[in-house]
């Protein structure tokens, strides 16, 4: 399924600083992202609630065509932004990973997730994974591990 990420309705954003300069935050990012959606529980969530993308496939590092369970890579400008969508049962889903060179060896990385959840269980779905705060805190797990990752570098 085709998802245009900027049709979707804004959910949040939420960002960190990493000192690093953007090549080194665009590798951590790239492999705390395959790491994260590959391993653990994330392949057999990805089938219960029926998404499209179940599995890890494509070009490593990730490119426009790569999946990891729940995600597809639709956009990837090296250093600039990695953008993944998905889709499931009870929703269609996008994150945005955008990387700012503030200079100095430092970067801003944000990470904005747009969303829709249709019809009651989408509504209930929505409920159990946005209103619990259980996304922001993975969001923020993710952008942690990157910011730990690239400047460990």
């Amino acid at each position: 399924m085709r998802i245009d990420p900027g049709l979707l309705p804004y959910v949040d954003e939420h960002s960190t600083i990493v000192e690093s300069p953007p090549g080194s935050t665009w590798e951590a990012l790239q492999k705390v992202v395959e790491r994260s959606f590959e391993g653990g529980a994330t392949p057999r969530v990805a089938g219960l609630v029926g998404c499209d993308d179940r599995a890890a496939s494509g070009p490593r590092p990730l490119a426009v065509g790569s999946t990891v369970p729940g995600f597809h890579v639709a956009g990837a400008e090296p250093q600039r932004e990695l953008v993944l969508v998905g889709a499931h049962r009870f929703s269609r889903y996008a994150l945005s990973f955008r990387l700012d060179d503030l200079g100095g060896g430092r970067t801003r990385l944000r990470a904005e997730t747009r969303a829709e959840f249709p019809g009651l269980k989408g509504s209930i779905y929505r409920a159990l994974v946005i209103g619990t705060r259980m996304h922001v805190l993975v969001t923020r797990r993710l952008l942690a591990a990157v910011r730990v990752r690239a400047e460990r570098r």
